[in-house]
């Protein structure tokens, strides 16, 4: 309990014939608790304390820097203008305001409270589900992997960019072929036609990641010694960014988290005065309101949101565990949640701006401009406007820059202790595809399905009053009717529509011009089931160790099964009891039997000594 220094005190002390209350513990004269009276277990604990960061901007830099990420820079515009434009905003916000925030909120106060990990902290709520804390970590991992070879493709251009002449602009590489076509602004007398590529492209496809030397996942090819060596650049910036804890990480989100702003600001503002850009603008927020009556559009606006945000990651929960106990976090959970989403909304103008001025050199619509996604958006499309501006050179430096500084940020704050091997197997020519399948598969349906298991966990079975108390002690008020229903019912139904809606219409996996065979799915599953199945098997084996005889162990939760469906109340405190949940609530608040008291006390409270 955070109040443990507080209690001890006042243990020292003659204890009076009443109850006195030492923060929100009684402390009471008898040995003896009575069954009438609120069963309280007293934790105190000798360990080091945790360390907090040296300034509270340094959290909240941190957070900003981990949930504005790349996908902000790219898939939020991309996501935006396929939906709808201006009018996907709305079922944007109204995620955003009852899924997205309401778990941020969550994990913030979570964190703070119990001062744990995401691994540890079950130990406070609800011991069984001490598997999605493995699960954070292997999906942690596979998102290091994803980052992490991004950044390195982001290096590589960085390097490339340090010439007078960047070499995505010319047709005379190497690796270009005869489809090259040249298309400057200042060449007026080439026509682009469809089966001609950018000098950007070829750079992107044939230089960099080399997926002409692969035929597909079947066949991946050899190692890039360039990309290798890219990469371990990478896990030494992050090794000593996290060396010593929030102590380095504190004063590097200085750096990583503000110089993103800056670029923004410094593109937006090049953007606009390129010829065309309001074409891309009004192709951005030209609104569509017929397609707000597609689902698609609405499973976009919760997946976009949740993944924006990024609770169920663990990341949030570690952060939070290093404030001062009483901080406001709930301030910081709405503070740095519309940070996030103005961000998104202002990389569509420095991204559509460009993508405008592009369909006005060649002469095309925006929409066939824009045709490209994800990476492909930032390495081909912008990589090629940027060659098109004057002072290119300055302009693809402190873009690339930025790409390599978003990309830290996120997997700084991503499980530390996973990232110490690099994952070589990304930086072969045939690495493109199976990045791709990690970005569709590994994370995904598996942190949603995560998260969905840690809001039950908290709400249904820690309780959603003994959270709101928890709230109550930290910031001094109690959580509103809407932050109670919206985690007790709105946000699991929110994860749940996402999860359904994913199984039911799965994605369309496709790399240029390679279509993903159907026995990729699967393997896709299984890379996705690899880390959730952590959930069920911890559980498994939560229960085999417990106390008493495995016979014991199944009557007691077959036990507890019939008091939900019969006495829902009493219920509460059976599965609090099987669960490792010590129970806060008045006792006398339940019609007990004898039976019911015996055995709560054979299967809890015979390993509690007081």
């Amino acid at each position: 309990y955070p109040a443990g220094p507080t209690v001890l005190h006042y243990l020292s002390l003659p204890l009076p014939s009443s109850p006195v209350a030492v923060g929100r513990v009684p402390v009471f004269s008898q040995p003896v608790v009575k069954l009438s009276q609120t069963l309280v277990v007293q934790q105190t604990s000798l360990e080091r304390p945790r360390e907090t960061w040296s300034k509270k901007m340094d959290f909240l830099l941190s957070v900003i820097g981990y949930a504005v990420d790349l996908g902000n820079v790219w898939r939020f515009p991309y996501i935006c203008y396929q939906n709808g434009g201006g009018a996907f905003l709305l079922p944007y916000l109204l995620m955003a305001v009852f899924g997205g925030v309401p778990l941020f909120y969550m994990e913030l106060a979570l964190g703070q409270f119990h001062r744990s990990g995401c691994i540890s902290i079950w130990k406070h709520i609800c011991p069984i589900f001490k598997g999605i804390g493995f699960a954070i970590c292997i999906i942690a991992l596979y998102i290091a992997f994803y980052y992490n070879t991004i950044m390195a493709w982001a290096l590589y251009y960085l390097l490339s960019s340090f010439r007078s002449t960047l070499p995505w602009t010319t047709c005379t590489n190497s690796w270009n072929t005869v489809n090259c076509n040249r298309y400057m602004s200042t060449d007026h007398n080439i026509s682009w036609s469809n089966s001609s590529t950018s000098p950007a492209e070829e750079f992107y496809t044939r230089q960099v990641l080399q997926v002409h030397l692969s035929s597909g996942l079947h066949q991946l090819g050899s190692v890039s010694w360039q990309l290798a060596l890219c990469l371990l650049f990478i896990f030494t910036i992050v090794y000593f960014s996290i060396w010593k804890g929030v102590k380095t990480s504190g004063k590097v989100v200085w750096v990583t988290a503000t110089f993103p702003y800056l670029v923004l600001l410094v593109l937006l503002i090049r953007g606009a005065t390129l010829p065309g850009a309001w074409r891309g603008v009004v192709f951005y927020l030209k609104p569509d309101w017929e397609k707000l009556l597609s689902t698609t559009v609405w499973i976009d606006a919760a997946a976009q949101i949740f993944f924006s945000l990024g609770p169920g990651f663990g990341v949030l929960l570690a952060f939070a565990s290093y404030n001062p106990f009483h901080n406001n976090c709930y301030k910081d959970a709405l503070v740095t949640s519309s940070v996030n989403c103005l961000t998104s909304f202002l990389s569509g103008f420095v991204i559509f701006t460009v993508l405008g001025y592009m369909a006005e050199m060649r002469k095309q619509d925006v929409d066939t401009v824009a045709k490209d996604a994800g990476p492909s958006l930032l390495f081909i499309i912008y990589a090629e406007a940027i060659a098109n501006m004057p002072a290119a050179t300055f302009f693809a430096i402190i873009f690339f820059l930025m790409i390599i500084m978003l990309g830290l940020d996120s997997t700084v704050s991503l499980c530390p202790k996973l990232l110490s091997n690099p994952f070589f197997a990304l930086l072969i020519p045939g690495g493109a595809f199976v990045v791709k399948l990690f970005e569709e598969y590994a994370t995904g349906p598996a942190v949603i399905t995560v998260v969905l298991l840690e809001v039950i966990a908290v709400s249904w079975f820690y309780g959603t009053s003994r959270f709101c108390n928890d709230v109550q002690v930290m910031l001094g008020f109690y959580p509103g009717c809407f932050w109670r229903v919206c985690w007790v019912a709105i946000c699991p139904c929110f994860l749940l529509f996402i999860i359904i809606s994913f199984l039911a219409f799965p994605p369309e996996v496709r790399l240029f011009h390679y279509h993903y065979p159907a026995w990729t799915t699967v393997l896709g599953y299984c890379i996705g089931v690899s880390s959730f199945i952590c959930v069920p098997t911890y559980m498994v084996y939560h229960l085999l160790n417990a106390k008493g005889t495995f016979k014991q162990v199944l009557h007691f939760l077959s036990f507890s099964l019939s008091l939900i469906f019969f006495s829902p109340r009493r219920a509460v405190l059976s599965w609090s009891c099987v669960f490792g949940i010590v129970p806060t609530i008045p006792l006398n608040s339940f019609p007990l039997n004898t039976t019911t008291t015996a055995t709560i006390y054979r299967y809890k409270y015979q390993n509690v000594h007081d």
